[in-house]
């Protein structure tokens, strides 16, 4: 570790040849998959949180845009065909090397099936969500907004609406 020239921070460095290498924090993308007002949600096949629900999401791959990952995942991971909406949410998880981005997601059709990182998914209706099994802290974060502001109207008549965000401290693990 040391500081490169052109850099204000330690960086690793390699001995011989000089190449720094960075690390950085990985994006995390998914969606808000909604149908008649339904969320679609996975629960989960393998760890962390093997069991719980979250929304669609994984890592973006390279040479995609976060919206685009976004979709593939939903694809992947729910077997849902989503129209990509706008970016609803950003949260940042410092402690996991994360930052997670949520789109909202309008279903095509009811068709979808649980992917091989799925044991199974389902559409819920607000008053259904299964809160207590939810799997991580952003999902939760996104979903609370998510009704707060349908119940507020926020996505009526195509209003416009801020990026939700905030960073998600090592306490909040769930």
């Amino acid at each position: 570790m040391k500081i490169p020239a052109d850099d204000s921070r330690e960086r690793h460095v390699c001995e011989s040849c000089g190449v720094v290498h960075y690390f950085n924090p990985r994006n995390v993308v998914g969606s808000i998959p909604v149908f008649e007002g339904q969320i679609l949600l996975c629960r989960r096949a393998i760890a962390p949180r093997h069991g719980y629900w979250t929304l669609p999401a994984g890592f973006m791959e390279l040479g995609e845009s976060t919206s685009a990952g976004a979709a593939r995942e939903t694809q992947e991971e729910a077997g849902a065909i989503v129209d990509i909406g706008p970016l609803y949410s950003l949260l940042n998880v410092p402690h996991a090397e994360q930052v997670h981005l949520f789109y909202l997601a309008n279903m095509t059709s009811t068709e979808f099936h649980a992917g091989e990182e799925s044991l199974e998914v389902a559409l819920f209706h607000e008053r259904d969500i299964p809160w207590s099994e939810i799997a991580f802290p952003t999902v939760k974060q996104t979903l609370e907004w998510y009704f707060a502001d349908r119940a507020a109207g926020i996505f009526d008549n195509a209003n416009e609406f801020s990026v939700r965000s905030r960073d998600i401290l090592p306490s909040e693990k769930i």
